[in-house]
């Protein structure tokens, strides 16, 4: 496997770009992954620009909250990453999403497209706003083999939660969901997915609620709740709810190793909108984080995924705004702690997201693509190498 990377602040014209992005395309990549800034991805040159430079390669990627590119992260960028794999063969799919409700639907359509054997890993990427993002990939993982691991990532639109964007080599659209199917033996791939977050509060009952909206914890209003445990910091709804999510909690009151990120709230019915679905039986316990616990958790889950994967691969990393936000100034000592763990064979891409998507750490005996998840909050990597 062949991997090239560049890093530019604008998107060339589309007679501009064979010449521009010449040395990516002489790799003959049969796929690039696009991470982008909202603008960018709105620029309606980009996918002509991608089209005209890499017209035999599967296009595939989304806008961001941030763009990594080794072990720095960076605003309003564009990072493209060519791949040329030895051994395996890649396949694309693609499908709209009508409607939030659609999602679990719209996760099977793209399953479907995913005929033939040898089926190792599913990379999907979704829009970040309007989006149910456990039912996506719920809806994926039943139609997909239960060896195919899936991972990838919800876009985001720089923390504004207003409109995202997903490539796909059929272009650039708001409401377009898009994965790539990578095939054969001959594939390794490595996960994980660490937050570093910490619960604090009493564990609070889920009373009402419906898919990812949550509307009653302990018959009361879930808004009502929620700010009173903000308290200065509910004046800044949304976007401070980036800073203290919810984590998932069992009847045993004991963690379920979920995350729930708050996307939305409304004011008319006192609900808080998820990014993705709770147990309406289960318990949320509020969390709060410190810059160290994160950066401690990015080094686990690149620690998970290199107990799997040896050697020189490229790394795709997907992590959350809301760890971006806490940690600030110090936001490149996450990527940092995994590129330390990779060392310097393996190429990292990726984005700071809506939601990241992977397996939870695997039981024994169960297959590595069961218990796939929608997470929030978290540093989760792919590690991709062939043997």
């Amino acid at each position: 496997m062949k991997v090239l990377q560049i890093r530019q602040r604008n998107v060339p014209a589309p007679a501009d770009a064979a010449a521009q992005w010449s040395d990516l395309a002489a790799l003959e990549p049969q796929l690039v992954l696009v991470f982008a800034a909202a603008e960018h991805m709105a620029n309606p040159a980009l996918a002509a620009s991608l089209a005209a430079a890499f017209p035999d390669s599967l296009r595939i990627g989304c806008s961001t909250a941030g763009e990594i590119a080794g072990d720095d992260v960076d605003d309003h960028s564009l990072v493209l990453t060519a791949i040329r794999f030895a051994q395996a063969q890649v396949r694309e799919a693609r499908t709209d999403l009508a409607e939030m409700v659609d999602s679990r639907a719209a996760g099977a359509r793209l399953a479907a497209q995913f005929q033939g054997p040898g089926l190792q890993a599913v990379l999907v990427f979704g829009q970040g706003v309007a989006i149910n993002g456990s039912a996506l990939v719920e809806g994926l993982s039943s139609g997909l083999p239960p060896q195919a691991i899936i991972t990838g990532g919800l876009a985001g639109d720089g923390g504004a939660f207003q409109r995202t964007w997903v490539l796909s080599s059929a272009g650039v659209s708001d409401r377009q969901l898009a994965a790539v199917g990578l095939y054969g033996d001959g594939l390794r791939v490595g996960h994980g997915s660490f937050g570093g977050w910490t619960a604090f509060g009493p564990a609070r009952k889920v009373t009402r609620c419906e898919n990812n909206v949550l509307y009653e914890l302990d018959g009361e209003p879930a808004l009502e709740i929620y700010k009173r445990y903000l308290g200065d910091y509910a004046a800044n709804l949304p976007a401070s709810a980036l800073l203290f999510p919810f984590s998932m909690v069992g009847k045993d009151r004991s963690s379920l190793g979920l995350i729930r990120t708050i996307l939305g709230v409304d004011e008319s019915n006192g609900s808080l909108i998820l990014a993705g679905e709770i147990d309406p039986q289960g318990y949320l316990k509020l969390m709060h984080a410190n810059p160290n616990a994160l950066v401690d958790g990015a080094q686990h889950a690149a620690e998970m995924a290199r107990a799997m994967v040896s050697g020189e691969a490229l790394g795709i990393l997907v992590s959350c705004v809301g760890r971006k936000l806490v940690l600030g100034g110090r936001v490149d000592e996450e990527l940092e702690a995994v590129a330390d763990v990779f060392g310097q064979g393996c190429t990292l891409t990726g984005f700071y997201s809506y939601g990241e998507i992977s397996p939870l750490v695997p039981a024994p005996g169960s297959l590595p693509g069961e218990a796939c998840r929608l997470h929030n909050q978290t540093m989760t990597i792919t590690l991709l190498a062939e043997r």
